[in-house]
């Protein structure tokens, strides 16, 4: 196990340690125990364990463990502790380790040489150790000789040799998770015992860490960083050497350098001091000749004339659309207003014409209504008279008094007559008013709709005007008033350490155009995207959700676009479209970072969609010939949308992220502004004096109301008089003959009505024609008027795209001009200098000339000619003041060099190296603290839970700065007495307690056997058997882990199942005997 120990930065001993602590607190519940049986339960399990003198006794076993429990029970002496023992030693285990002895030779029975430990291994499933080696079982042969040496053999299922190395078998409890050294492992009974009488809180602590290895992590750490720092002062050391080697190794260079022959050296000088003369004259040819063709470039260039020519062209264009287009606004609005007069017109003679029919529809009604009242009077009296004439006694006597109650019947009857017509009136009228009043309404409805509409878009407006005026000295605001401030929260958040890769975003602000011109077309591609973020993973998702919150309301805040980031470009070479004309988006964007084009890649394919300015070529492109290879769709510089089978115009008019252009947009915000606000004025007027009529319509209405009931009330009254006369008429006999005279001016009185009845029809006909005639005139102009409203309205948009274009190619001819003239001005300045260059190349060639009258080829520069003739001057003084032997100088700055490149490759690379190792270090510290907080966490909550179990409750307090671990633990029947240590407990509650706490590092921690000796040694039956209860259900949940317990107590109340397997050893020699005496 000393091999083991020692290997605390090895990369496999740490990652094996990683994956068995990390793999549990990625599952909280053993979820081994219901994993594959390839996955744990058949790996590492121990199958069988023999021992031939070791110890006290000659011959133990072999045992056949189950694998899930086993019980080891049986009398003090009868080899249950050394059945532990020999499982530690024969797994390669250090004689201190098993708290039996201090050296292996202890372990070798007395009056014998060796002692002999056979432990076999179970190697099943997929992750066996060497399957095809060893087989489905692995025999781990272990020869302890009485000088203290041992020798291991690994045997395969057959029992033939594979290994007699200790790396092996090192590697085999690797591979299997065996940790000898770990308590959580196997206890004995000294460690159990040290943790029940230990009253330091520190000793908690400690056992804990090792249990978890937390504490072989933190020695390891620690032994890096020791190491990491006395690196750090060999690498410093060796620095402040470097520096004085490489000043030696300078000074053996120079001497190298500086040996050539003196005359040589002289003759070399004056040839660079003709060389320099020449090339100064080089220098100045090259200047003046590089003026020449600056000056002819620019005076040939005629880009600044054409785009100037150009700009005037398009300014002219747009001018004359433009009148042309205001031209036919004034033509519509003049017909519009000679429309409104008509429309007035037609409106009232509707009014009239509507009003004439309604009221001859009365006058017909009424008639009707009169004739059908006359036909039932002339029903009646034919009645009356027919029954007269069948009358067996008929008596002539005429009663005056009859005759009068027929007259003031009729009187009574045209009164009801003209009552009911009142009536009709009355409920025709409030008909018509309840029409008008829910017409009025609707139209205020309608008014208060168009109102609202228009102060959302005036509000937003002004709100886009506020951040563009924001926008002046912060561009972010553009993007939203919160967005500086989110930023501002993100940075913090990653300074800090909540994000493991930084979000990036607005993708708008990280995006800049080639070209300006095509921002809307941009913007409408992107649309939403321009405001979205992207963050690198699921975390950082979280977090940046959480800081929107701050700044957002919910349902309103950017996208969130999670995709791994990336350092390089996707590699789109088989998706990009391809056009010899027009970019695609991906060609006329650039980002500040790969993962804002990577992001627009991935949700918008900005690769497929190209851009073509004009429309017209838009449409030929994608609708009139086939698309281009992987185009999916196109946008025009307006910002229109263009598919091969339909085309969608956009309701963008200018830039909001990416325009340049802020004045003009405020300008025309302010324009948009002041309509809307007299707009709203307009409608404001327009809903009060609505709303006045229908107030006044309701007063009305609810006068009409009010005469209509009493009308109604007449109408009832009347009746009740003509019925009550009727009765009492009935009484008398009629009179054939004044009947037969009534009757007779019925008829007459029926035909007169029948004739009105028919000219009143007539009349309606003629009316209802009239009525008809008017409204489709009156139709047809508000057609018309709306139809002029609309063009008038696309004409005004047209005509403010035009105003904004012809303002903009206006400030382009402007910049153009004032580009003309700096042009110009710039020619003249590059003639006024080539004329003084020229002048001082004439002086320089007289100069050289002088020097060396033939002209020198020179292919170095000035400046390396004045550096070498400033050299050989130091070298030839020297050289004249001393020299020294050729051989000896070449040697020595050979061996210079070879030591100074060999120094600085060792101090760079051990100088990354230490860098690596921190940032590793920093990492590794920040997940051990995490892991360590995790496991306490779980390691309270399983000990609570058990206590539970024995109706105890209790705590378990992790301070890990002081690092103590303090156990608190309440008994049933002392809650009142306050929370107690484990000191105040009995000897069985203590080894409960002492049980609970093992439990909960087990859950915490992966190993495939568990061994724990007498741990019931101190317990009440009664805490015995709820310990006992509670290891089963663990190994029960557990199943395919494996439980050895040994214990000197009866197992007659376990139950009786498969999984539990007892292993009954048999008494000691010398128990045996004493029995055998005492049965004598």
């Amino acid at each position: 196990m000393s091999k083991r120990k020692g290997k605390g930065v090895d990369d496999v001993t740490t990652v094996k340690r990683q994956r068995s602590v990390t793999a549990d607190l990625k599952h909280p519940r053993p979820s081994s125990s219901r994993g594959t049986p390839s996955s744990t339960g058949d790996i590492g399990l121990i199958e069988s364990i023999t021992l031939k003198n070791f110890m006290c006794h000659r011959w133990l076993g072999p045992f056949q463990f189950g694998p899930n429990v086993n019980f080891i029970v049986g009398n003090n002496g009868s080899g249950k502790s050394a059945i532990l023992t020999a499982l530690i030693v024969g797994l390669g285990g250090k004689a201190t380790v098993t708290n039996r002895g201090m050296s292996l030779k202890d372990f070798v029975k007395s009056s014998e040489n060796t002692a002999d430990i056979t432990v076999k291994l179970r190697n099943r499933g997929q992750d066996a150790f060497k399957r095809d080696v060893y087989g489905d079982c692995i025999s781990i042969e272990h020869r302890i000789s009485s000088d203290g040496c041992r020798t291991c053999r690994l045997k395969n299922k057959s029992g033939q040799l594979v290994s007699n190395k200790k790396e092996e078998l090192t590697a085999i409890l690797d591979h299997f998770n065996i940790q000898l050294d770990n308590p959580v492992s196997i206890l004995n009974q000294e460690m159990s015992k040290q943790f029940l009488h230990s009253k330091s809180e520190s000793d908690k602590y400690k056992f804990f860490m090792k249990a978890t290895l937390l504490e072989q992590m933190r020695r390891d750490y620690i032994h890096i960083k020791q190491t990491k720092t006395v690196t750090r002062q060999q690498v410093e050391r060796q620095e402040e050497s470097l520096k004085d080697l490489k000043q030696e190794f300078l000074q053996k260079k120079e001497r190298y350098e500086k040996w050539p022959s003196f005359s040589e050296m002289k003759v070399v000088l004056e040839n660079l001091k003709k060389a320099m003369a020449w090339s100064l004259v080089r220098e100045k040819e090259q200047l003046v000749q590089q003026l020449q063709e600056d000056v002819e470039k620019e005076t040939n260039n005629p880009k600044h004339q054409d785009n100037l020519q150009l700009c005037q062209s398009e300014v002219t264009q747009v001018e004359k659309t433009l009148q042309y287009i205001k031209s036919r606004v004034d033509g519509m609005r003049q017909e519009q207003e000679s429309l409104s007069e008509d429309n007035l017109r037609l409106k009232e003679e509707v009014k009239v014409v509507s009003k004439a029919h309604k009221e001859q529809e009365l006058v017909y009604f009424r008639a009707l209504n009169k004739l059908k009242q006359s036909e039932k009077e002339q029903d009646l009296l034919q009645e009356k008279m027919n029954k007269a004439r069948t009358s067996v006694s008929f008596d002539n006597y005429v009663d005056t008094e009859y005759t009068k109650q027929q007259k003031k019947i009729s009187s009574l009857k045209e009164q009801l007559a003209e009552l009911e017509t009142k009536g009709s009136k009355l409920n025709q009228e409030i008909k018509n008013k309840h029409q008008a009043l829910f017409t009025g309404r609707e139209e205020r409805d309608k008014l208060r709709l168009e109102e609202r509409n228009i102060q959302v878009v005036y509000e937003s407006k002004l709100r886009r005007k506020n951040q563009i005026l924001a926008s002046r000295t912060n561009k972010l605001k553009r993007f939203g008033e919160q967005v500086p401030d989110l930023l501002g929260s993100i940075a913090e958040a990653y300074a800090t350490g909540r994000f493991l890769k930084r979000p990036v975003g607005p993708i708008g602000a990280c995006i800049s155009l080639k070209d300006p011109m095509l921002a809307v077309a941009v913007e409408c591609c992107l649309r939403s995207f321009m405001k979205a973020f992207c963050c690198d993973n699921y975390k950082d998702e979280a977090v940046l959700q959480e800081l929107m919150c701050r700044y957002y309301p919910k349902g309103n805040r950017p996208q969130l676009i999670v995709s791994r980031f990336s350092e390089k470009v996707y590699n789109i070479h088989g998706r990009k479209a391809h056009h010899p004309e027009y970019p695609s988006v991906l060609d006329i964007i650039t980002a500040t970072s790969p993962v804002i084009i990577n992001c627009l890649i991935d949700m918008r394919a900005i690769e497929s969609i190209l851009i073509i300015k004009e429309k017209d070529k838009a449409r030929r492109v994608m609708q009139q010939s086939r698309p281009p290879k992987n185009c999916r769709e196109a946008f025009t510089a307006e910002g229109d949308q263009v598919f091969s089978n339909r085309y969608y115009t956009s309701d963008f008019s200018m830039a909001k992220y990416l325009g340049g252009d802020l004045e003009t947009e405020i300008s025309m915000l302010e324009s948009d502004l002041e309509n809307h606000q007299a707009q709203l004025s307009r409608f404001q007027l327009h809903v009060s004096s609505v709303t006045e009529d229908i107030i006044s319509m309701e007063n009305v209405l609810n006068n009409t109301i009010m005469t209509l009931k009493t009308t109604l009330a007449s109408v009832n009254q009347v009746k009740a008089s003509i019925t009550e006369l009727e009765t009492a008429g009935e009484e008398h006999i009629d009179d054939i003959s004044s009947l037969e005279e009534v009757a007779q001016e019925n008829r007459q009185k029926l035909e007169a009505e029948k004739q009105s009845v028919y000219e009143a029809k007539t009349e309606l006909d003629q009316h209802q024609r009239a009525a008809e005639d008017t409204e489709s005139k009156y139709s047809a102009v508000r057609e018309r008027i709306d139809q002029l409203s609309e063009d008038t309205e696309a004409l005004k948009d047209e005509q403010l795209k035009l105003d904004a274009e012809c303002a903009k190619r206006e400030r382009t001819l402007k910049i153009l001009e004032t580009k003309l003239k700096a042009h110009d001005d710039n020619i003249q300045a590059m003639n006024i200098e080539l004329a003084e260059r020229e002048e001082e190349l004439q002086e320089y060639v007289a100069k050289a000339t002088e020097i060396s009258p033939e002209r020198q080829q020179v292919t170095g520069s000035t400046r390396s000619i004045d550096t070498e003739i400033t050299r050989l001057k130091k070298t030839i003084k020297v050289f004249e003041s001393n020299h020294g032997e050729q051989e000896q100088v070449v040697r020595e700055y050979a061996q210079a060099l070879a030591l100074y490149r060999e120094k600085t490759n060792q101090v760079r690379d051990l100088r990354r190296f230490i860098d690596q190792l921190d940032n590793i270090m920093s990492d590794r510290q920040d997940r051990y603290k995490t892991m360590r907080r995790s496991l306490s966490v779980r390691c309270k909550l399983y000990f609570n839970n058990f206590l539970i179990k024995m109706n105890c409750c209790g705590s378990m307090v992790f301070d890990h700065n002081n690092e103590t671990l303090s156990i608190s633990v309440k008994p049933p029947g002392r809650e009142d007495h306050g929370v107690s240590d484990m000191r105040s407990l009995s000897g069985g509650e203590r080894s409960f307690s002492t049980v609970c706490f093992m439990l909960s590092l087990w859950e915490i921690t992966e190993s495939p056997f568990r061994c724990l000796d007498e741990f019931d040694v101190y317990m009440d039956m009664h805490n015995r058997r709820i310990s006992l209860d509670l290891l089963l259900e663990l190994s029960e949940r557990q199943h395919l882990r494996q439980f050895i317990f040994i214990t000197p107590l009866t197992t007659s109340n376990l139950p009786k199942t498969s999984l539990i397997k007892i292993h009954q050893l048999q008494d000691p020699e010398r128990v045996r005997s004493e029995t055998m005496d005492e049965d004598v």
